[in-house]
C-alpha cells in the first residue's frame, strides 16, 4: 500500500526544516578534507618507503632517529592519518544521515554496521572515542620521543589526553542515564 502524501507545512516550519540543507556544503568540504588526508597518507607512506630503503639514520619531523624508532614513528603517523580519516567518515556519513537526510543504504552490502543505529547520542560517543584514539597515538609518539620533549610538554599532553578520556566517559554516562529504561515483561502476568 503506498504511503499517503505528507500534508503541506506552513511557510515558517518548512523554512526551518529546509535549513538543514545548509549543512550540505559543510559535509562536502569534509569530503575534500578527506581527499587531503589521502594525499597526506601517500606522502608519509612514500617518505617511509624511501627512508627505509635508503637505511641509515632516518628523519621524522626533522629529527634523526634509529631506524627502528623512525619506522615506528612513521607508522604511528600513518595510523594517525587513518584514524582522523575514520573520524571524518563518521562525521560525514553519520552527521548527514542524522541531521540532513537519509542515505537509504539499508540494502547496500557495504553499509557500515554502526550506521543502522546512528543517532546524535551514538555519534557523540563514537566521535569522543575516536578522539581518544587519535590523542593516544599522539601521546605515544610523545613518549617515544621523550628525549626531545620537556617534562612540561609531556605533562600537558598527558593532561589533555586524560581530559579527553574523562569527557568521553562523561558523555557516555550522561547518554546512558538519559536513555529511556528498557521495557520488561513481568513474569507473573
Amino acid at each position: 500500500m503506498p504511503k499517503p502524501p505528507n500534508p503541506p507545512m506552513a511557510f515558517l516550519p518548512a523554512l526551518i526544516f529546509s535549513s538543514r540543507w545548509l549543512q550540505l556544503p559543510l559535509y562536502l568540504g569534509l569530503i575534500v578534507a578527506q581527499g587531503v588526508y589521502v594525499v597526506q597518507f601517500a606522502r608519509e607512506l612514500w617518505h617511509l618507503l624511501t627512508q627505509a630503503l635508503v637505511g641509515g639514520g632516518l628523519q621524522v619531523d626533522g629529527t634523526a632517529h634509529s631506524p627502528e624508532v623512525a619506522i615506528m614513528l612513521s607508522v604511528l603517523g600513518l595510523i594517525d592519518v587513518v584514524m582522523i580519516s575514520n573520524l571524518l567518515i563518521m562525521v560525514i556519513v553519520g552527521g548527514y544521515e542524522t541531521f540532513v537526510s537519509r542515505l537509504n543504504l539499508e540494502t547496500h552490502p557495504d553499509q557500515p554496521e554502526w550506521l543502522s543505529h546512528v543517532n546524535a547520542a551514538v555519534l557523540k560517543v563514537k566521535l569522543a572515542t575516536a578522539i581518544i584514539g587519535i590523542s593516544s597515538i599522539h601521546l605515544l609518539k610523545t613518549f617515544i620521543e621523550a628525549d626531545t620533549k620537556t617534562t612540561q610538554e609531556m605533562l600537558w599532553q598527558t593532561l589533555i589526553h586524560l581530559t579527553f578520556v574523562v569527557s568521553a566517559v562523561a558523555i557516555a554516562w550522561i547518554d546512558r542515564i538519559m536513555a529511556p529504561a528498557p521495557i520488561t515483561r513481568d513474569a507473573s502476568v
